[in-house]
């Protein structure tokens, strides 16, 4: 029987032959011991912490799917041992340390008992966020993004956290939200927008962008729009210590009742969940009874994409967007947001209408089969409709269309 009983380690040891073999040995060698067999119940735990929690997962996404209306008010129990294992495997291995100074090597190294001290501390209350560490990264325009480096565990229970949210609100998110969601990148939205305006009459463009969106996030509503589905206490008051941990730059330590705290991993969940609230709820319901043409929206974390087939269309939808973001503490970048002509006449009617208008509005024409393709990832394709590739996201090409551009909120808006 060539594979009898599949007795890892002991079962088969390699041994080194004696010098004079069929006589006296004159150097036997010692056996080799088989292996501990930690590595193999590290990957068994592992799988079986992957199982347990993915079918977790998928009875509260099922729950979430069939009564959208009811608020979920037993979740805690599901952050358990298995589910932050599972999540301090997701996390970047080289990732930046945070306050506490443990990387995540350090951490594995006793693994096992810091997951159940961990648990035990969060069931019993007793988990305390610590400060996020200041970090700054530059960006393209020569200034500085500021990013909040969380403490290893606090990643961990965020990690969790957002893995347990994420379930419940990926069957609450409209389909033009392409932003930090599973299975979704960038190069979703670059083929939604150009699906959407390739299928649809589209003129003018709204390319909008929220004035630092992530540190101005009001805090208060941001905790009232997550109770809206989520009436754990135990999960809201999770939420509200990485919230108030604050920040922690040149030794001293400052807290805002504004921001999210970009860079931690819980924090693109809150900005989808607020901007949710804010923009995307209102801009469907504002498509599907204000527009009086075609309208296609895509919006990637703050950056927010609107295509009009009426330019009356446009320059309504951004007074009331302006408006609408001024009530919940945001406003729009000047510099960054504009209405422009678009498509393939936009040229010609820049023309036509002679200086006075081109000084008021910038005009872009509709890149041809011979200006190539749109680079997947750039934000200048994206707002001139250039081609990408396409990406699932868990949607077809078609789904795509109808995600951007469909005139009510139903599914197919998310």
């Amino acid at each position: 029987m060539m594979h009898g009983r599949e007795k890892s380690d002991p079962a088969i040891v390699a041994r080194k032959p004696a010098n004079n073999a069929g006589q006296p040995a004159a150097e036997r060698v010692e056996r080799r011991a088989g292996t501990e067999g930690n590595a193999g119940q590290q990957s068994t735990r592992r799988a079986q912490d992957r199982e347990s929690v993915s079918q977790a997962l998928e009875r509260v996404r099922q729950a979430a799917k069939q009564r959208r209306k009811e608020r979920f008010t037993a979740l805690f129990h599901h952050i358990n041992s298995a589910m932050l294992r599972t999540a301090f495997f997701a996390l970047k291995r080289d990732a930046a340390a945070g306050v506490d100074g443990m990387t995540w090597q350090d951490y594995e190294a006793d693994l096992d008992r810091r997951i159940e001290d961990l648990s035990d501390r969060v069931h019993r209350g007793a988990y305390r966020a610590q400060p996020s560490r200041r970090r700054y990264i530059p960006k393209p325009d020569g200034r500085q993004r500021p990013l909040a480096v969380a403490a290893l565990e606090d990643k961990v229970v965020q990690r969790a956290t957002t893995a347990l949210l994420n379930a419940i609100y990926e069957e609450e998110f409209l389909g033009f939200s392409y932003g930090f969601r599973p299975g979704c990148s960038q190069h979703d939205a670059l083929d939604a927008l150009h699906v959407g305006i390739d299928s649809r009459k589209v003129n003018h463009i709204l390319d909008a962008d929220i004035a630092g969106f992530f540190d101005a996030v009001s805090q208060d509503w941001l905790i009232r729009f997550v109770e809206h589905r989520i009436g754990d206490p135990r999960i809201i008051r999770l939420i509200r210590k990485w919230l108030k941990a604050g920040v922690l730059e040149d030794g001293v330590v400052t807290t805002s009742e504004r921001g999210t705290g970009q860079g931690s991993v819980i924090s693109p969940l809150l900005a989808n969940i607020y901007l949710h609230y804010v923009f995307d709820l209102w801009a469907a319901r504002w498509r599907r009874r204000e527009a009086t043409g075609d309208m296609v929206i895509v919006r990637y974390a703050d950056d927010i994409v609107v295509g009009f087939e009426h330019e009356a269309d446009g320059r309504r939808f951004l007074d009331m967007m302006r408006e609408r973001l001024a009530e919940f503490a945001l406003t729009l970048h000047p510099e960054k947001t504009r209405l422009i002509a678009f498509g393939r006449l936009a040229a010609a009617q820049r023309a036509s209408s002679g200086s006075a208008n081109r000084k008021r509005s910038t005009s872009l024409a509709l890149p041809t089969s011979a200006d190539g393709p749109g680079k997947a990832g750039s934000k200048s394709a994206a707002k001139v409709g250039g081609t990408a590739d396409v990406r699932s996201c868990g949607r077809s090409r078609t789904n795509c269309a109808s995600a951007c551009s469909s005139p009510s909120p139903s599914k197919g808006d998310g």
